[in-house]
């Protein structure tokens, strides 16, 4: 008898076994299973890219904690669970509070789409946490925070501050692929629990 390995989405979104949630989800079993995987490959499997365990749960903590919600609290407790990870998870902490904001900002190509154009502050992390951090993990934030805020205003030139803190391309392209796929994540609980809220009648 084998047992299933618990679906971190189910989680997040509170997603009880044999619920008419859990059915509904069950009706997409690839779909289910892919979000799954995906999970498993930027958390749980071996490193290829050079990213710590470490420097991938801060950074699922930031985003996560940058939405709003559960998720933050359940990757917040992976990284404490790391060695020096409670200090870590603090310092993340504060880097959240700092950057909060609304968003998203940026500006569009010169056209229609441009009234609709928002200035937005660019977040910058302090010396003292900085260094605390160290320049890598430190700059790895600070673009985080430009790919959830100031996703308009990507451009090529954005990654030379990462190269130059010592991220690889392969790095950097498992970093873009951990901030899409926690705002996916998120947004995606977010669904699942206002779907049970309609099936209950609030």
């Amino acid at each position: 008898m084998t047992t299933e390995a618990p679906d971190v989405l189910d989680r997040l979104a509170g997603v009880a076994a044999g619920s008419a949630l859990d059915t509904l989800r069950r009706e997409r079993p690839q779909t289910r299973d892919n979000v799954q995987a995906s999970y498993v490959a930027l958390f749980e499997a071996p490193d290829e890219t050079g990213i710590a365990q470490s420097e991938r749960l801060a950074v699922a903590s930031f985003v996560a904690l940058l939405h709003g919600g559960p998720a933050a609290e359940y990757y917040l407790g992976l990284l404490e669970a790391q060695p020096e990870g409670g200090k870590l998870a603090e310092l993340v902490r504060r880097q959240a509070e700092r950057g909060a904001t609304k968003g998203p900002y940026g500006a569009y190509p010169p056209g229609p789409l441009s009234r609709e154009d928002v200035a937005g502050p660019a977040f910058k992390i302090e010396a003292a946490d900085r260094a605390a951090l160290g320049e890598r993990l430190a700059t790895a934030l600070e673009h985080t925070h430009q790919l959830v805020f100031h996703l308009r205003d990507a451009k090529e030139s954005d990654f030379a501050p990462l190269k130059a803190a010592g991220w690889s391309t392969p790095a950097i392209v498992t970093l873009s692929q951990i901030v899409a796929y926690l705002s996916f994540q998120i947004r995606a609980a977010h669904g699942l629990q206002v779907l049970g809220l309609h099936a209950l009648g609030v």
